[in-house]
């Protein structure tokens, strides 16, 4: 089984793997369109973390890891994501297309939070999304340390790729910190 991390899976792997690949899957974008009141929020003030977006372009893609999980863990991993992913998320069998041209393309599982789940906060303006994420925290920690972890790990892994929504987000998000540390 190999399973996709596009979000807080890029950077917070908490599940046994054999090993890694970075790589793409197509026809989706990453989009903070979903409302998390379980880890980077409250039900009273819920947070802002990635799904993925299908795109009417079969070649948009989405960079992220892919991470093989050995037969032994499949049952367990697959429990614990479904635990760690229920706000809203479904499993879902895509195409994962590797970085490395020598790798073949396979199938992989990715969870997506469709715009009919509870949690689907939908599009908004990047300004709207930016203040949210500045003032939400939960149970993980706070939605802004989910923006710049998922903004630092995607120019580590993918650093030819330019995802305008994710940057541009971090830095409207960055330009409220200071901004708020200029007003103490």
């Amino acid at each position: 089984m190999w399973v996709f991390g596009y979000g807080s899976l890029v950077w917070k792997v908490d599940f046994p793997i054999d090993y890694k690949i970075i790589g793409r899957i197509k026809g989706y974008y990453r989009r903070f369109y979903q409302h998390s009141t379980d880890h980077r929020g409250t039900p009273e003030n819920p947070g802002r973390v990635v799904t993925l977006v299908p795109s009417d372009d079969p070649e948009a893609c989405v960079w992220g890891v892919a991470y093989k999980i050995h037969d032994d863990d499949v049952s367990h991993v697959i429990d614990h994501l479904d635990y760690r992913e229920k706000g809203g998320y479904r499993r879902k069998q895509v195409t994962f297309y590797p970085k490395d041209a020598n790798v073949n393309p396979f199938d992989i599982t990715i969870y997506v939070g469709t715009s009919d789940n509870f949690q689907y906060a939908g599009e908004a303006d990047l300004d709207s999304i930016a203040l949210q994420v500045y003032s939400s925290v939960g149970p993980s920690g706070s939605n802004i340390e989910y923006v710049c972890n998922l903004a630092k790990a995607m120019r580590e892994i993918a650093p030819d790729v330019q995802d305008d929504h994710l940057f541009e987000l971090e830095r409207k998000v960055l330009d409220l910190v200071h901004t708020k540390m200029g007003d103490l």
